[in-house]
C-alpha cells in the first residue's frame, strides 16, 4: 500500500515577499524539526503579481535569519484558483487576502481557507499586519507568525493523526 499523500499547506499574503514567505519558512522549519517533512508540504503565494520570481523582502529575510530560518531560496508567485484544489490548507494573512482569494474560489475547492491568526494562542487580533511600508514591525510579524504556525502544526497533527 502506498504511503498517504502529504498534507499541503499554502500561506498567502498580498505580494508574497514579507508575511507569507515568513510563514512558509517558519512552518517548513517546524515541520522539519518534528520529522514531518515527508508528511507535510509547504508553499506560499501572493494574491497580486507584483513580485513574481523575486526573493522575499530583505528585511523579512534578515529577521528570519536572526531567528534561525532561511528564506533565501524562496521565490514569489501569484495565488491561482487551482491552488484551492491543489492544497489542503490555504492560510491568509488578512481579510483583504481572504476576499481576493474567495473572489476566484472554484466550486470544486477542497482547501480549508482560514486566517493565520486563527491558530494563535498569544495574539488576539485576527490579521497579521503587512510590515512592507515600515522599517519596524518585522519582528512583531515574525512573532505572530511563529506562534500561529505552532498552533497550525498542532492542529494538523491532531486532525491527521501525525
Amino acid at each position: 500500500m502506498p504511503p498517504p499523500a502529504p498534507i499541503k499547506v499554502l500561506f498567502v499574503c498580498m505580494g508574497n515577499i514579507c508575511r507569507s514567505p515568513t510563514a512558509h519558512g517558519v512552518f517548513r522549519e517546524l515541520v522539519a524539526k518534528q520529522g514531518l517533512a515527508d508528511s507535510i508540504k509547504v508553499d506560499s503565494a501572493g494574491t497580486h503579481n507584483y513580485h513574481a520570481g523575486n526573493p522575499p523582502d530583505s528585511r523579512s529575510q534578515a529577521m528570519a535569519r536572526v531567528r534561525g530560518v532561511d528564506l533565501s531560496k524562496l521565490r514569489a508567485r501569484r495565488f491561482v484558483a487551482s491552488d484551492f484544489v491543489e492544497y489542503d490548507y490555504v492560510i491568509g494573512m488578512d481579510h483583504r487576502n481572504m476576499a481576493d482569494m474567495r473572489a476566484i474560489q472554484p466550486a470544486d475547492a477542497r482547501a480549508r481557507l482560514q486566517l493565520m491568526l486563527e491558530y494563535s494562542d498569544k495574539f488576539t487580533q485576527d490579521e497579521v499586519p503587512d510590515p512592507y511600508f515600515g522599517e519596524d514591525g518585522f519582528e512583531h510579524v515574525f512573532d505572530m507568525i511563529d506562534d500561529a504556525a505552532r498552533g497550525l502544526l498542532e492542529h494538523i497533527r491532531r486532525e491527521h493523526g501525525l
